[in-house]
């Protein structure tokens, strides 16, 4: 299966500035969970260093690729001059020369993907000016050697391709590795994203307590100045007061810390005052636990990532096989050499010049080097299956978890949502009889906590309902809300 991801700078880059520019121009802005992902694609530091290792293999590919065109070089050599005096074993005796020498040389070499054999065309034209003391004469002129060429490996792997292939599943395994930390950088980014949203709440859920005080404490207040209630009831009241008033300013300060990680998290100014705009409703989502199992096993980009290493194990292997191994190489040279005062007559007198290599390289002993070294990568082979089996059963059983805590969780939102249904009437009641003077500010107190309490754990249910339905979807590869694969995809723009 093909996995691609959308890198595309342009539109992140608008898409995520626009979000900042739009805080920067006002007092506070929201943000949904969709621009909060798409800022932090971009400026996250870890997801900055995948797109460089992904382009780095990139690009190592590319450069693979090139590498098996035709590559032609030219090299000049303007001015040569040498002058020795040597001992010649052709006449026993000293002999001074010098040359005076100006070549250059052109040359086409052409890889066959196909046999790992390599084709050279080569072409030296120069011109030469010697001297020999011994033969008493100057030779001048022009020279030319055309020559082509043929290397060929044999009896052995094709190392052109096996490199080729092993780029390839780099390639792949960085883009699947690209898709796998977006997949994390959205879980990380909803948790930190919902932790804002449930400090928010908290703060909300204080504040109304706060208010639900002010007015308790304006009762007692009242009671007490008309002699209904006692001045004891007055120092209560006040304590219950300040302890709301502080829990409130504590829920302000825990939200400012909560924004200010999550702003980091996401890499916006921790100046731009924003906040979170979720969606918090929830559906009741029916999820097949057979499909869903049925979708990681075929989706899951690990697995894959599995594949890849056995398919790297079994490359090592072949490359350790060919350690001491029988092998050989044919070399095939054809030439045409001409020389000539003048440039016209280079080939009124050609030479052909013809060679032809075979080489074998036959081991005899190593001392059982090859054998366990072979031994070795077996092993590896086998401990890489073994990854893939475990791979395999760990995802099967983080589905069926899920599916376990999603079904719990669906529970837990009915009942905390009629907590909060009857903390609320409780209070209510409890309030009234405070109000006629049947009950005391201590006990109103709790039931004021009581009711705070049920609203945040509702909140909490909440949220943890939605980073399950998350993780199911980061487990299986399938939106269950919407009832689609998600297809993480990998394009890199030009």
């Amino acid at each position: 299966m093909k996995y691609i991801v959308r890198i595309i700078s342009l539109k992140f880059i608008f898409i995520t500035l626009l979000p900042v520019h739009c805080l920067s121009g006002s007092s506070q802005q929201g943000m949904t969970l969709e621009q909060s992902l798409t800022t932090a694609e971009v400026n996250s530091p870890s997801m900055k260093k995948t797109r460089l290792n992904l382009i780095r293999n990139q690009e190592n590919l590319n450069a693979q690729n090139a590498a098996l065109k035709s590559q032609f070089a030219l090299t000049l050599n303007p001015l040569n001059y040498t002058q020795s005096r040597e001992f010649n074993n052709l006449i026993s005796d000293y002999n001074t020369y010098n040359a005076t020498e100006s070549f250059g040389t052109f040359s086409v070499m052409q890889p066959i993907k196909l046999t790992d054999a390599r084709i050279s065309l080569s072409n030296k034209f120069g011109y030469t000016d010697s001297y020999s003391e011994y033969s008493g004469t100057t030779t001048k002129g022009f020279n030319n050697n055309l020559s082509i060429s043929l290397d060929q490996p044999l009896f052995t792997y094709n190392r052109t391709k096996l490199t080729l292939k092993e780029l390839e599943l780099a390639l792949e395994n960085a883009q699947l590795n690209y898709a796998i930390q977006l997949l994390g950088l959205e879980r990380q980014v909803a948790q930190a994203f919902y932790y804002v949203y449930q400090q928010q709440q908290s703060l909300d859920i204080a504040k109304q307590a706060y208010e639900n005080m002010q007015q308790s404490y304006a009762v007692s207040k009242n009671k007490v100045d008309a002699g209904i209630s006692a001045r004891e009831e007055m120092f209560q009241a006040e304590l219950n007061l300040a302890t709301t008033k502080s829990d409130y300013e504590n829920a302000l300060v825990s939200l400012e810390n909560a924004k200010d990680d999550f702003k980091l998290m996401i890499g916006v100014s921790i100046y731009d005052e924003i906040i979170v705009l979720p969606n918090i409703a929830v559906d009741t989502v029916q999820v097949d636990i057979a499909f869903a199992i049925d979708q990681g096993l075929a989706n899951r980009m690990e697995l894959r990532q599995r594949e890849i290493d056995i398919e790297i194990s079994q490359f090592d292997l072949i490359q350790t096989k060919s350690l001491n191994e029988f092998k050989g190489n044919l070399g095939v040279t054809f030439g045409l050499f001409g020389d000539n005062k003048n440039v016209k007559g280079l080939y009124d007198n050609p030479t052909d010049n013809e060679s032809v290599a075979l080489s074998l390289s036959i081991p005899l002993w190593d001392w059982g080097e090859r054998k366990a070294r072979i031994k070795a990568s077996e092993a590896s082979i086998e401990s890489a299956n073994v990854s893939a089996e475990e791979e395999q059963n760990n995802i099967v059983l983080g589905i069926r978890k899920i599916y376990r805590n999603l079904i719990n969780l669906q529970n837990q939102i009915v009942i905390a949502r009629q907590s909060v249904t009857n903390a609320q009437l409780t209070y209510d009641l409890n309030l009234e009889k405070y109000k006629n003077g049947d009950l005391t500010g201590m006990d109103l107190n709790i039931f004021q906590n009581q009711l705070s309490e049920k609203q945040l754990s509702y909140t909490n249910s909440l949220i943890s309902y939605k980073l399950e339905l998350l993780n199911l979807k980061i487990q299986t590869l399938y939106d269950f809300e919407k009832k689609q694969a998600v297809s993480p995809v990998m394009t890199l723009d030009k």
